[in-house]
């Protein structure tokens, strides 16, 4: 189904207790998130996938901070977009809720989202290697690099690397939160990756009205119930009957977030 034709999204958001969406980097990308893959400088030369990863961390953490330090830079400048701010006004609605993203940038929770799992981490939380404490650390820059904490271990980005696992406590509750709903969202994301791009699916089987909101059609378009094509900052505020919520100007997208 198109933008214009009819949705019974609002009718049945009014109805329903159980609500669950699911995001990925297309809304990111609309506010501006940079793609990841070394195209500035010194970073050319390396891939994420060879930066990302365990192994990278324990051969040369110094250069890994410096990457995500320099990550970090970048996305401290965006903000969240109007995408962003229709998902935490329907979460303020809905008595039972919950976000699963993708996305480790925290714009969701700028915005305001609370019930939200992050099933790659968040760039501005740090694990200690040594007493596995998480922290939130929203220095941008960093003041020394590698950072460490109180107990003197190494501090890593509290990230899901290439070859890492996702938190079974959060797959848990994605997965917990897809079976129970009555309405599942899915915005701004390929609907390919896994294990995410097997909820809505799940979320369908066990009887929820599946809706997607992406830029263009994907494996999951065909069976939604309803499926809208376009920039979610745009048709999202719309689908949900919001008045636009002001926000400062979303700036062009350099490319797709990518990467943990």
């Amino acid at each position: 189904m198109s933008r214009s034709g009819a949705s019974k999204l609002q009718g049945r958001l009014r109805r329903a207790r159980r609500v669950a969406v699911l995001t990925g980097a297309g809304v990111s990308a609309e506010s501006g998130v940079p793609t990841f893959r070394g195209t500035d400088g010194l970073w050319r030369q390396y891939r994420a996938e060879d930066l990302a990863t365990p192994e990278a961390f324990r051969r040369d953490p110094g250069l890994v901070w410096e990457w995500y330090d320099w990550r970090r830079q970048l996305v401290a400048t965006c903000q969240p977009n109007p995408a962003h701010r229709a998902i935490a006004a329907l979460e303020r609605d809905a008595p039972e809720f919950l976000l699963i993203t993708q996305n480790v940038d925290g714009l969701h929770r700028k915005a305001g989202s609370v019930r939200v799992v992050e099933l790659h981490g968040n760039l501005w939380r740090v694990r200690c290697v040594r007493d596995e404490r998480t922290t939130e650390n929203l220095e941008a820059p960093l003041q020394d690099i590698p950072p460490r904490c109180t107990c003197g271990g190494l501090l890593r980005p509290d990230v899901v690397w290439f070859g890492e696992a996702l938190p079974a406590e959060d797959l848990r509750r994605a997965f917990e939160a897809a079976e129970s709903c009555e309405i599942f969202l899915v915005v701004g994301t390929s609907a390919v990756v896994q294990p995410a791009a097997s909820l809505p699916m799940i979320a369908r089987e066990h009887g929820a009205y599946v809706v997607e909101v992406n830029l263009e059609p994907t494996p999951l378009t065909s069976t939604a119930h309803e499926s809208h094509h376009g920039k979610a900052g745009e048709i999202l505020p719309h689908l949900l009957g919001l008045t636009p919520v002001p926000g400062p100007p979303s700036p062009v997208p350099q490319g797709p977030p990518c990467s943990p």
